[in-house]
């Protein structure tokens, strides 16, 4: 049992073309070729900008929940902040009327002010007290010279 004998020549495509022609490969071939090519170079650079929008969406996400978190804590603060306005009020009420002091005029306890509740260091307040005593001294120099 013997199987015929066949060229593989007219099994590839292009291959059978290539034997009779000494020019090269066929222009139709060429013009696919570069086609796919430009294809291919299309689509990477496809690739590498859908990367760049993938990585900037991940940093938008990171973002958005900084920012979420964020607001979180701004609605608690503000959530808890009429109760230290109403303790702030009810305090310097107290305080604003002195026992067996009450005035009996309405214009009276319209013009009385609460007293200053609570005073807050800051850690800067020296820097900032030198600065100032600086810039007085300065200024009263100044003013010597300019006369």
């Amino acid at each position: 049992m013997s199987f015929p004998t066949r060229s593989l020549s007219t099994r590839l495509p292009g291959a059978g073309s290539q034997g009779t022609s000494s020019t090269g490969p066929s222009p139709m071939l060429v013009a696919r070729i570069a086609e796919k090519k430009a294809e291919l170079e299309h689509l990477k650079e496809l690739r590498d900008l859908s990367a760049a929008v993938a990585g900037q969406m991940e940093a938008l996400e990171q973002k958005l929940s900084t920012l979420s978190d964020g607001t979180e804590a701004i609605a608690m603060v503000i959530g808890n902040w009429h109760n230290v306005l109403r303790a702030i009020n009810m305090a310097s009420a107290k305080l604003s009327k002195p026992p067996g002091d009450e005035p009996t005029d309405p214009e009276d306890q319209n013009l009385a002010l609460p007293q200053t509740l609570v005073r807050i260091p800051t850690e800067h307040a020296p820097t900032l007290q030198a600065q100032a005593e600086n810039a007085t001294d300065g200024g009263v120099e100044n003013t010597s010279t300019i006369s």
